[in-house]
């Protein structure tokens, strides 16, 4: 009788051990050493990476991948051997050949017989004026490198979630391109993206942490079946929490609408179902998926000028007039050789009788951009600091303003797949052409779900948003994301009522004037919304003072708002 080929476990575990470039170190370790695994992930790249890559390249054409990873690897690589754990990780970024190259030296002079593989072709050509350009590849380059028998694979620009569909297509034999795994992958895109931030998905910045102990939360992990459904879960006896609402929280991280598009399937959000699955467990399943879009996103990166900064510090009384005299002062000094944009803030941490004088003192924030150093150099640094003994009492800032620093900015745009040759190189040394998808669909939106019934008429009591609601934020570019979910019923009856685009205007004056999309997700009890040019140029230009919009969400959950008595 002929041989029947193995059966792949029912169940692939994937951890994660880094959720950006600087993650705790540790956490490779800690991941291989915690508990059963089978595939260990590291995303090392966003936006601001690239750029900073960019710049390393620039110096060196050696340089442009993460080189932490490297170093994890050389505690961490004869551990995952002697474990079966195969590592797939991003940290190859502009330069995945080089890193897998110093892999392979490593794994030479440590003695660990590990097979290196890695994944390009998402660099583009043709930008002028682009320090980086790079389309996000899928997954099916790893799912490639993995079936050719890799133990470690490093990519460039891929998606987050394909750190996870590749080693789940690679194991349950998925078609990645067809069309008959739409659902399993779609379901895998939702485990990866749950992962892909690490500790945000157990207890990390987390809007309700105070429930919690969350000082040290351990790093996740998914538990994969064959049809793409999910256990998101961490090892035992690591800090944090795992529940529906810290991944509710980092499902709405850096999303949109119901359909979620990537290179190898679109996901619909508004398909996922969330369930408790035991203590520390949350079931992810349901998962529909749908053909992906004819279009690769990219992602260019540019030098965009210089800036400088210079933080003033107003002590005790008259705080108003303090930032008003030096304001006064410094413009008119500038008025000659005034900067491109120039952007004042006072930010108000003083407080009345204070015990010391740190508490006592309030933040008047100066930034300034141009196109030449020369204009944010020098002329701000005097116009600032000559002003030590001539202008309000108790003039000090924080530090010494410098030369001005360069500033990058993030554009996104989309290319045709011909423009990208994804390309598996696998151990061996073969270059295998990954093949693009059979089948594409055009995005458009989900018509918007009916709402819930309103809560019937009744007294009210103003309280913080955030007695109702869980809030996460972050950026996208120049736009910024901001997911606000209910932890009931009766509260989503009420928020989805309540929490329109024009509520939001008035609860964020800054976002007056901007271009809002209010995203309805009923299975998730969620409003998901897109503010259009919040962050300007994106988090590379430090524009706002939280240039992410990371805490964007928690000044939504401190504003006052009416809720009904029955809910509180």
């Amino acid at each position: 009788m002929p041989a029947t080929a193995p059966q792949p476990a029912p169940v692939l575990r994937i951890g994660n051990a880094s959720g950006f470039y600087g993650d705790r170190f540790d956490a490779f370790r800690s991941m291989l050493e915690g508990g059963e695994l089978d595939v260990l992930t590291g995303d090392y790249l966003a936006e601001l990476t690239m750029l900073i890559l960019g710049r390393e390249r620039l110096k060196d054409s050696s340089a442009g991948y993460a080189r932490t990873f490297l170093r994890q690897l050389e505690e961490t690589l004869g551990l995952a051997h002697d474990r079966g754990v195969r590592v797939v990780a991003n940290a190859g970024g502009l330069n995945p050949a080089g890193l897998a190259a110093e892999i392979a030296e490593l794994a030479g002079r440590l003695g660990v017989p590990a097979r290196v593989a890695h994944v390009e072709g998402d660099e583009l050509r043709g930008y002028e004026g682009a320090l980086t350009a790079h389309a996000y590849l899928g997954g099916a380059g790893i799912t490639a490198c993995l079936r050719a028998g890799a133990d470690i694979v490093v990519t460039g620009r891929v998606t987050d979630a394909a750190l996870v569909t590749g080693p789940a297509a690679a194991h349950f034999g998925w078609d990645v391109g067809g069309t008959g795994d739409l659902d399993a992958l779609a379901g895998a895109v939702v485990a990866g993206h749950l992962l892909e931030c690490g500790a945000q998905v157990t207890g990390g910045n987390y809007a309700f942490f105070t429930e919690h102990d969350v000082r040290r939360p351990g790093f996740p992990l998914a538990e994969i079946h064959a049809d793409g459904s999910a256990v998101i879960t961490k090892h035992p006896g690591t800090g944090g929490v795992v529940d529906v609402g810290t991944v509710t929280a980092q499902l709405l991280y850096e999303t949109g609408g119901a359909r979620y598009a990537g290179p190898d399937v679109t996901a619909r959000l508004d398909t996922v179902r969330l369930r408790p699955a035991g203590p520390g467990r949350v079931a992810v399943d349901g998962v529909r998926g749908e053909a992906p879009p004819p279009a690769l996103k990219a992602g260019l990166t540019r030098i965009g000028g210089w800036r400088n900064e210079v933080v003033f510090v107003l002590t005790g009384l008259d705080i108003e007039a303090k930032a008003a005299l030096v304001r006064t002062q410094v413009e008119d000094a500038l008025a000659k050789n005034r900067p491109a944009q120039v952007r004042w803030e006072l930010a108000r941490t003083d407080h009345p009788d204070a015990d010391t004088e740190e508490g006592a003192g309030a933040l008047l924030r100066l930034v300034v951009r141009d196109p030449e150093r020369a204009a944010v150099g020098r002329a701000v640094t005097g116009a600032a600091i000559e002003l030590a003994l001539a202008s309000y009492p108790g003039f000090h800032v924080t530090a010494p303003p410098g030369k001005g620093s360069p500033y990058g900015v993030f554009e996104a745009a989309y290319v045709g797949r011909d423009r990208v040759r994804h390309t598996a190189v696998l151990p061996d040394g073969r270059r295998e052409h990954v093949r693009d998808p059979a089948v594409f669909r055009e995005l458009a939106d989900v018509p918007e779900p009916p709402l819930p019934e309103p809560l019937p008429p009744g007294p009210t009591r103003r309280v913080p948003l955030g007695r109702l609601a869980g809030a996460r934020s972050g950026d996208k570019g120049g736009d910024a994301n901001l997911g606000v979910w209910a932890r009931d019923d009766a509260a989503w009856r009420w928020l989805a009522h309540t929490l329109t685009t024009d509520a939001l205007r008035d609860l964020l004056p800054e976002t007056a004037g901007l271009r809002i999309e209010r995203h309805v997700l009923p299975g998730l009890r969620a409003l998901n919304f897109i503010l259009h040019g919040l962050l300007g140029q994106g988090a590379a230009s430090a524009a706002r003072f939280d240039p992410q919009a990371k805490a964007l969400g928690e000044w939504l959950r401190s504003r006052h708002v009416d809720v009904p008595e029955v809910l509180l």
